[in-house]
């Protein structure tokens, strides 16, 4: 039994899983941003195919890469009122570079630094890095948790049937959930009845009305006048 056991070995020792999950990162996260002119390149942007249990394993490794990027962000923002847009090496960056500024830039900028430098020791891959803290970052600012999403496919992989599932992105593709709307209620429905009745009413001619009137006095008159015979 595996009580107290985090993890899967996936049939790996660690530094081999360590490793793959450090490959199938990079992979996912160079896929967001796709060259259609390089031969090979991914179909949909954002997204890897994998075996179930690795795609469970890779998630919270992919996640964590997101928030230590998401962290760098406000530094580099901070950092970027003291930035020069001049060219390296140019005598403007130069002059940049000896003032008062640069060192306000530069102590602003350290803690990003330090960010991208832990993320680069996970990835070993400087596109990788670059597309995190570049896109990946700014997209999932106004987001707590929850980068990815994990979808199992249908069909089996060849040769051994492993179970698949492919790893992406949330932000695209996302499935709008539609609610139905409760028809409305009109209060004034009793109101507006009463209204149509006396409107019916106060619409009838009035000669239907004495007509009425004349024949339920004479009916009245006979029965009187029957029940004054009986009794005399």
């Amino acid at each position: 039994m595996r009580h107290l056991m985090r993890g899967r070995k996936l049939g790996r020792n660690s530094s081999h899983r360590k490793a793959m999950f450090r490959n199938m990162a990079a992979s996912l996260i160079k896929t967001v941003r796709i060259d259609e002119d390089t031969e090979g390149a991914p179909k949909v942007s954002g997204r890897i195919v994998t075996t179930v249990a690795k795609a469970k394993e890779l998630r919270p490794f992919v996640e964590r890469l997101v928030t230590i990027a998401k962290k760098a962000a406000p530094h580099e923002e901070r950092a970027a009122q003291f930035a020069t847009t001049a060219e390296k090496g140019s005598d403007a960056w130069k002059k940049w570079r000896g003032s008062s500024e640069w060192e306000q830039w530069a102590q602003a900028m350290a803690p990003a630094v330090t960010y991208r430098r832990r993320a680069f020791s996970l990835l070993r891959d400087k596109e990788a890095v670059d597309i995190l803290f570049s896109e990946l970052a700014e997209r999932f600012a106004d987001r707590d948790g929850g980068y990815t999403r994990i979808v199992q496919l249908a069909k089996v992989r060849l040769g051994d049937a492993g179970k698949q599932a492919l790893i992406e992105f949330v932000g695209e593709r996302d499935r709008v959930k539609q609610r139905s709307v409760a028809p409305v209620v009109v209060e004034d429905d009793e109101e507006n009845v009463e209204g149509d009745t006396q409107a019916a009413g106060d619409s009838a001619p009035e000669g239907d009305e004495s007509e009425t009137t004349a024949e339920v006095e004479a009916a009245s008159t006979e029965a009187t006048e029957e029940g004054e015979e009986k009794t005399s």
